[in-house]
């Protein structure tokens, strides 16, 4: 519904929206990036052993980049920071001494 009323604005305005391709990663800019820092920083320094390591090693890589890794078109603020709630989710409940 939004997209629609957004191209009769634009109709208006006398313009038209590109389509970007889904999945074609060098129509959107920040996939983009995202695979060139990884193809640089990553995949062409490691050789792994199995498809499952692959999957280990860049999932962790790919939580860090999100997570943890400032970026500076974000003010170098991480794009999912880790959050105060999700840490104490991960840390063990108290035990109560009696």
């Amino acid at each position: 519904m939004i997209a629609r009323a957004l191209r009769q604005w634009l109709a208006q305005l006398g313009t038209k929206t590109l389509y970007i391709e889904s999945g074609s990663l060098r129509e959107n800019g920040s996939c983009e990036s995202f695979t060139g820092k990884l193809r640089d920083e990553y995949l062409k320094r490691e050789i792994f052993s199995s498809l499952k390591e692959a999957r280990v090693i860049i999932g962790a890589w790919t939580d860090h980049a999100n997570r943890v890794r400032p970026h500076s078109s974000l003010g170098y603020r991480p794009p999912a920071p880790v959050t105060l709630e999700a840490i104490a989710q991960q840390l063990p409940s108290p035990t109560v001494m009696q």
